[in-house]
């Protein structure tokens, strides 16, 4: 039951009930100055607060244990919130707020609002809609299996969220092939006088013309949910029993349907199985960009990846990654027609026992949300996180392949940074280094908006020691700029440089040393995603939703990702090599030889003595000894 202040009418927070009205606050005059002596008259109980501008629009949706702890908070001292509620408290010009009996149904209620109202600084799913489920129609005598967007409490089954319809239909027909279930929408009060092709092509049982008991159909309709529930052994031994009874009766056309069913589940169980922890289980992870973050959710049922959806969130710009993750639980479990008793998450969440209270009352049962740091769940987690990041990069090379979205991105960039001409070759350089240990440059090349990846190109650095960053890309720009054969000879039309104003300084130097100085240059601060140009004391900001910032950050991306690889690379070579000299009897013919067959460190300390020892020129005492050095 939820309290309304400082509106008068009924809001419907959970979905088909309807709240009631308890109490009506008349709104006080609109002023900067009373609006810190409301917030100190707010109660301290749990709640929905609304902040709007001038004009009456709804700017941020909260919820909180405590209204006044928690609004107070933004009209404190600058200096502690973050840029992007600067901005926002900069336009507030009233606020509103809704009491609730308990903080699940502010979370309920929070999540109603931002989808209501999708306020532009709130974290909010990217074109939030119904999305599509897997329906099972119990409620029918003879249930159906089909798509649908809504969820309504009728005894029928949901499977779902999913992000793509055409995934849905996929899992669909792959379902039809394992399971002979009606599809049709008649009502089947009066038998029919033949059946349709489905029939005879042995998809459909057709109970139109009684050719099947209710008993019979329902038990297949049965087997369908404990296939989507995960539990697919279950019915391939069922199926199995099936096969084995026709066969015995001498209904041999039936044991061969039954036999081919078998076969498709036993090649779907095949692809689904994962290593992971019995039960049921979500895992969710995520990659950030400047303003979205591309979620990834794994699901697994029975220990079996039964699919998994991504999810974009829009406004995510200067959030940390504890809240774009409390937001994006809230918002998707709030949809969800299933919960599972275990949620691995990659970060933290706010209000951690709120949430997880919450998730267990729609549940029905307890539900545990953890942050794995080790072992198979960490694993697990880590896995989603490297499918988000892969996610989001795809995402970000369909958005910048489209012909007219690049054209619009280099028209950008020319205007923003004051180019002479269009930006049609720009290259990127980045340095990777721990320590000054192992350090590596890259250079990457966008061509019309596009990764260049045959004129990419590596550096080990020979000249500077130590942790040098500075010094490191000048000698990666000076040996980039002298070369003049092949590749070399094409000059950019813009050199970025992944840093801030000392990267873009020791970058000018060197340039001028070397008497280049038509190639414009620029730098790209990644915390604030700040672009700094000579002669400019200010950097050049782009809107977050600029097809131009875009474009300069997938470069950047870019750089760091080729200069990382290849660090890695060498670093793992250094450790492993200073390892293997220690061992006593290992000399550098026996080390190429450890190194050739087994590529890498833990590669060796994973093998078996056995492995070891097979080695050319590697005794199994040496082996021994190998093993217990690393």
């Amino acid at each position: 039951m939820i309290q309304f202040c400082f509106r008068l009418e009924l809001y419907d927070y959970c979905g088909s009930e309807r709240g009631q009205l308890n109490t009506i606050y008349q709104s006080p005059p609109v002023g900067e100055s009373s609006l810190r002596q409301r917030v100190e008259s707010l109660p301290t109980k749990p709640g929905v607060y609304l902040f709007k501008d001038v004009a009456g629009n709804i700017l941020y949706v909260g919820k909180s244990t405590s209204l006044r702890h928690r609004v107070s908070s933004y009209f404190g001292s600058s200096h502690t919130l973050s840029p992007k509620l600067w901005r926002m408290m900069a336009r507030v010009g009233d606020f509103e707020f809704f009491l609730t009996h308990s903080e699940q149904e502010a979370i309920l209620l929070e999540c109603n609002l931002i989808k209501k109202y999708r306020p532009r600084y709130n974290v909010r799913l990217k074109d939030d809609k119904s999305y599509p489920y897997l329906k099972v129609s119990l409620g029918e005598e003879w249930p159906r299996i089909y798509v649908t967007r809504q969820l309504v409490k009728d005894n029928s089954r949901y499977f779902g969220p999913f992000t793509d319809v055409k995934s849905v239909r996929q899992m669909l027909n792959l379902l039809r092939k394992i399971f002979p279930f009606r599809t049709c929408k008649k009502t089947l009060k009066v038998p029919e006088s033949r059946p349709c092709l489905d029939y005879h092509l042995h998809r459909c049982l057709a109970p139109c013309i009684g050719a099947v008991s209710q008993e019979e159909y329902r038990q297949m309709i049965g087997q369908v949910i404990l296939f989507l529930e995960g539990k697919q052994e279950v019915v391939i031994q069922e199926l199995q029993r099936n096969m084995e009874m026709a066969a015995e009766r001498l209904e041999f056309e039936k044991a061969a349907l039954l036999r081919d069913e078998i076969e498709t589940a036993k090649k779907m169980c095949e692809h689904q199985k994962i290593t992971a922890p019995e039960g049921d289980l979500d895992i969710v992870a995520m990659a950030q960009s400047s303003n979205q973050a591309y979620m990834m959710v794994f699901f697994v049922r029975s220990g079996k990846l039964m699919g998994r959806e991504n999810f974009i969130l829009e406004g995510t710009q200067d959030e940390e990654p504890s809240q774009i993750m409390s937001t994006f639980i809230t918002q998707f479990y709030s949809a969800a027609s299933y919960i599972p008793h275990l949620i691995l998450l990659q970060h933290l969440i706010e209000d951690t026992v709120v949430i997880r209270k919450w998730l267990s009352e729609k549940r029905g049962g307890v539900v545990t949300v953890q942050v794995p740091h080790r072992g198979l769940k960490k694993e697990l987690v880590d896995m989603v996180a490297e499918n988000a990041c892969q996610g989001l990069e795809h995402l970000r090379l369909k958005t910048l392949s489209d012909p007219d979205t690049i054209a619009t991105a280099l028209e950008e960039l020319q205007q923003a940074l004051m180019l002479p001409r269009s930006p049609q070759r720009i290259e990127c350089y980045d340095i990777s280094n721990i320590q000054g240990t192992s350090a590596t440059g890259s250079m990457v090349v966008f061509k019309e908006g596009q990764p260049l990846r045959s004129h990419y190109r590596r550096f080990r650095i020979r000249t500077v020691s130590g942790a040098n960053d500075y010094a490191m890309l000048q000698e990666v720009l000076e040996r980039r700029f002298r070369r003049s054969e092949g590749t070399w000879v094409v000059l950019p039309d813009l050199v970025l440089i992944d840093g801030g104003k000392g990267q873009l300084s020791s970058a000018l130097e060197v340039m001028q040393h070397l008497g280049i100085n038509s190639i414009p240059v620029a730098s790209i601060a990644k915390e604030r995603e700040e672009i700094f140009l000579p002669q400019r004391t200010e950097p050049v900001v782009l809107p977050s939703d600029s097809v131009a910032l875009h474009l300069l950050q997938q470069a950047r991306d870019e750089a760091h990702r080729f200069a990382i690889g290849y660090f890695r690379r060498l670093h793992t070579k250094t450790a492993l090599s200073s390892i293997l000299d220690s061992v006593p009897g290992i000399g550098p013919k026996h080390k190429r030889a450890l190194l050739k067959k087994f590529g890498s460190e833990r590669a060796i300390k994973e093998a078996k003595l056995e492995e070891i020892s097979v080695v050319e020129g590697i005794t199994y005492s040496l082996a021994k000894r190998v093993k217990l050095y690393l």
